[in-house]
């Protein structure tokens, strides 16, 4: 499929992979990345959903976190209890700014002698040299440039992983299909050394997967050789996150928005919210305390037509909120959309009208997630 691109993108290590499976290439991140192939977005979704999806996510920031006091520091810039993690186990995060607004989400895990973060790839350069500037001497922060991320999604992930052969690389590890959501360990597939994590970003079991960027082809090649396992864009990735309620950074969370209002209140451990001693503490503490003044929520409107990123939200003809995301869900056979509204108007149930086009379309609140989500705790 030919693709008309920027020269400036970077490209992803599977890139000649993504074209020889004819994937519609597009900027993003500053990379050249797949939205979708040829058996569409929604398929794809659907696929997902039933079988197992292969996404390639290594624009995203991998870096590793090493030196004594390490957790200590990382609580001085997130709201987690880093210094609880036991090895092995990850942990949703927020990298937070002076006056406790969203810098970035990230996953935090401690493999036992140093924490292994993963970012977002449209921030992942500023969150480098966010941290970098505040990082005191004994630890070291480094970009692992070299590797790849992959993700594998769906209820058959897990067949797929244990036919393909990986294997715990150390005793105490679990076998692939024994891991448990927000765990991590280091695996092999034959020679390929493997860090995985239970873990993703549609709502589905499954696992992200680090390797070296010298093998992901091959890796990737033998997962795609099941007949369980098709390429994922990013058009389905975008539309599985949001059924699974996900945020989406610099869309549903960016630095004006603090994490009580974005109802990501459970990335705040509840030591922290004893202690605080995180950027942002009072505001955010107050929040938890007062309640917001707005609320991320769950919108369903009424029809077929979806409803995209900007648009007003009304209650009468009072503006009171504006999407975030939103667009057909496959899953839910219908529209739906997330944003954010005043916190009077933010309860379940709440009748509200979203404008499009100069038209205003009902809409309701409803709760999130909007398809059930799939983990195995």
């Amino acid at each position: 499929m030919a693709n008309d691109l920027p020269g400036d993108l970077q490209l992803l290590p599977l890139d000649a992979l993504h074209q020889a499976l004819g994937g519609r290439m597009v900027p993003f991140a500053g990379y050249a990345m797949p939205v979708q192939y040829p058996m569409g977005v929604m398929a794809e979704h659907l696929w997902t959903r039933a079988q197992a999806g292969l996404f390639d996510v290594s624009h995203m920031g991998q870096l590793t976190l090493a030196g004594d006091g390490a957790a200590e520091w990382l609580e001085s810039i997130a709201p987690g209890d880093f210094k609880a993690l036991q090895p092995g186990r990850m942990r949703y995060s927020l990298l937070l700014a002076d006056d406790g607004g969203i810098l970035d989400d990230l996953m935090v895990t401690f493999t036992g002698d140093h924490f292994y973060l993963v970012v977002n790839g449209a921030t992942k350069h500023d969150d480098i040299a966010h941290m970098r500037a505040r990082l005191p001497a004994g630890l070291t922060l480094s970009h692992m440039e070299g590797a790849a991320l992959l993700a594998l999604q769906g209820p058959a992930a897990v067949d797929v992983m244990r036919r393909l052969g990986v294997v715990p690389e150390l005793p105490d590890i679990p076998a692939i299909d024994a891991m448990k959501f927000m765990s991590a360990g280091p695996y092999c597939w034959g020679a390929v050394r493997l860090g995985i994590s239970r873990s993703g970003y549609t709502g589905e079991d499954g696992y992200e997967i680090s390797l070296d960027a010298g093998d992901a082809a091959a890796f990737a090649r033998a997962l795609l050789a099941d007949a369980a396992v098709k390429p994922i864009g990013l058009g389905a990735r975008d539309s599985l996150r949001l059924e699974a309620g996900l945020p989406l950074y610099g869309h549903d969370l960016t630095p004006a928005i603090e994490p009580v209002e974005a109802g990501l209140s459970f990335a705040i451990s509840k030591r922290r919210k004893a202690e605080g001693g995180f950027p942002g503490a009072a505001r955010i503490l107050g929040a938890l305390l007062d309640g917001p003044a707005r609320r991320r929520v769950g919108l369903k409107p009424e029809g077929r037509q979806p409803v995209r990123e900007g648009a007003l939200i009304f209650a009468g003809d009072q503006q009171v909120g504006v999407v975030t995301s939103g667009g057909f869900a496959p899953s839910v056979g219908g529209p739906v959309a997330m944003g954010y509204v005043a916190a009077p108007y933010a309860g379940d149930g709440t009748a509200l009208a979203i404008e499009v086009r100069g038209k205003r379309l009902a809409a309701t609140v409803v709760p999130m997630p909007f398809h059930a989500k799939n983990y195995v705790r």
